[in-house]
């Protein structure tokens, strides 16, 4: 498969928390689910290495794209929290048939959903696996850490209500800068040109903001979503994988923290040397064996 062939020309969709995604699929529809989540700024297709993989062991693998990226709709609550996104994650669990053999896979801001979805409803899910960002708690004081805030001065731009316009500005240039600060040496051209099509719109756009502005926002006013958020705060109680990038721009490895003392017992911490934040683009053989292995074990 070429680097930059997507899995299906078909984008499929489905209704799950009130909210029609769309999404990729691959393997096996009656096989164990693994749910892959992808994060900002990235689409489904991030995982277009991985699913085959996934999809060769059996797995019914589906990259949905996030609420709000287009083509998925963009959702008239307005919301962003990790417990909302969480209950889009269990939810889509349900409509896709997952069972309690189902795996769920994220990075990014994938991986920000997949720690409350998890915990909140450990029963839909039986590993999990994430990529460059740890557990919040394993990051403590870290992020507010000099050299981690110049990397994250997005995140305070996000808080304006100019930046929309910033990034939208020359063709969503902002979005090029990312990918190319983020994972130095890599050519993320082809990717960035997915993320622009999924938030051409201004709707889309501002909902993509959205999930960082949520992060100052008061917890949510859904009592489902307010108890999701709440677990993502506890330990997971599945086996997890972390991955991360030993010179990802977005997320410094020296502000990661101990993370698998915030896991149970089995979980593991692999660094991918010479890999950024597209960890699982910029290393997809490693980073897949590790996958492939941690799920078979």
């Amino acid at each position: 498969m070429d680097d930059h062939t997507p899995l299906t020309a078909e984008i499929r969709t489905v209704t799950a928390n009130g909210i029609e995604f769309g999404y990729l699929s691959s393997g096996p529809e009656d096989g164990p689910l693994a749910l892959c989540l992808h994060g900002f700024p990235d689409t489904a297709h991030t995982w277009r290495h991985l699913m085959p993989r996934l999809a060769d062991a059996g797995y019914h693998a589906v990259a949905p794209f996030l609420r709000g990226y287009a083509p998925t709709s963009v959702p008239a609550d307005d919301r962003y929290d990790t417990g909302t996104l969480a209950l889009d994650a269990c939810a889509l669990h349900e409509a896709l048939g997952g069972g309690d053999d189902a795996v769920i896979i994220g990075h990014d801001w994938g991986a920000l959903l997949t720690y409350p979805a998890a915990a909140y409803q450990p029963d839909r899910w039986s590993k999990v696996v994430t990529m460059a960002v740890p557990p919040a708690r394993s990051m403590g004081f870290g992020f507010f850490a000099y050299e981690q805030l110049k990397r994250s001065w997005y995140v305070f731009v996000f808080q304006s209500p100019l930046a929309e316009f910033a990034v939208g500005m020359d063709d969503l240039a902002f979005i090029d800068r990312l990918w190319a600060d983020w994972s130095p040496g890599y050519d993320g051209t082809w990717d960035a040109a997915q993320v622009k099509k999924a938030l051409r719109s201004e709707e889309s756009l501002s909902a993509a903001i959205g999930y960082y502005r949520a992060m100052f926002a008061p917890p949510p006013e859904n009592p489902d979503a307010a108890a999701a958020q709440a677990a993502g705060e506890t330990d997971a109680p599945q086996p997890t994988l972390y991955l991360h990038g030993a010179a990802d721009g977005c997320m410094g490895l020296d502000i990661i923290g101990p993370v698998t003392d915030f896991m149970v017992p089995g979980s593991e911490l692999v660094v991918v040397e010479g890999a950024g934040h597209f960890l699982h683009l910029e290393k997809p053989d490693e980073v897949n064996d590790h996958v492939m292995r941690f799920l078979g074990a």
